[in-house]
């Protein structure tokens, strides 16, 4: 696994480098944000760790950027702002988590590996998995390839996370999800932050998959979310 790290304390970085030789991960450490965009765009990397407050180029606005472009690499977060607003402001520009200094390391792995663990299948995988489509009224999604079809046009700005509700909600059509059921089905692990997490990544999914007349994403107050296309037929009829 390569992750790329943009952090400006060498303390912080030493410290992950450290646990990354343990667990053989292949890291670079880059400690300004411009540099790290650069760095970004001319490599292959697995995961992307970003610190909040970061010279040159901030945090926000380096994740903001990499999401304009397109890049769908997973992205945590490293903040010592620990307020519902930044952490949602976090998400909302395109972060899939975020790590609240200070942290251990292996809270930090534990985010890396749910992170990755839907998002990275063998090229072994790739070739035996030939039929994997998941196929709805609107939708066609492939877990392999993870390629995602809107009505016959291809969606190429979802993040992994995004990809990952997306495509859970398509296994699970019109069923009523709590947030709690999402964080443990989708995210896989236990998650310490703000259930506000998945009211983000449903925001950003309608506004990349939904229009006025077509809306997936349904909020069934005082519960969760549920995901119907039937409603939209019914609506229409």
């Amino acid at each position: 696994m390569k992750v790329l790290v943009i952090e400006d304390n060498l303390s912080v970085c030493s410290m992950i480098e450290m646990f990354f030789s343990k667990e053989g991960i292949s890291g670079e450490f880059i400690h300004d944000g411009y540099q790290g965009y650069e760095v970004l765009k001319n490599g292959q990397w697995d995961v992307l760790i970003i610190d909040w407050m970061l010279p040159g180029l901030d945090g926000i606005s380096l994740c903001r950027k990499i999401r304009e472009d397109n890049h769908t690499i997973p992205i945590i977060m490293l903040t010592a702002k620990d307020s519902e607003s930044d952490q949602v402001l976090g998400l909302e520009m395109g972060a899939d988590d975020y790590v609240t200094k200070p942290f251990s390391p292996l809270a930090l792995m534990a985010r890396i590996k749910a992170v990755t663990r839907r998002y990275h299948v063998s090229e072994q995988e790739k070739k035996t998995l030939s039929s994997d489509v998941l196929k709805s009224e609107n939708f066609a999604i492939s877990k392999s390839t993870r390629e995602v079809l809107l009505q016959g046009k291809k969606i190429t700005n979802l993040t992994p996370k995004e990809f990952d509700l997306l495509y859970y909600f398509l296994q699970n059509p019109r069923q009523v999800f709590s947030r709690e059921q999402l964080l443990e089905q989708v995210w896989g692990y236990q998650f310490y932050g703000d259930e506000r997490t998945v009211d983000v990544h449903i925001k950003r999914l309608r506004k990349k998959v939904e229009t006025p007349q077509n809306p997936f994403f349904h909020t069934v107050w005082g519960v969760g979310y549920k995901f119907d296309e039937e409603l939209i037929k019914n609506h229409e009829n």
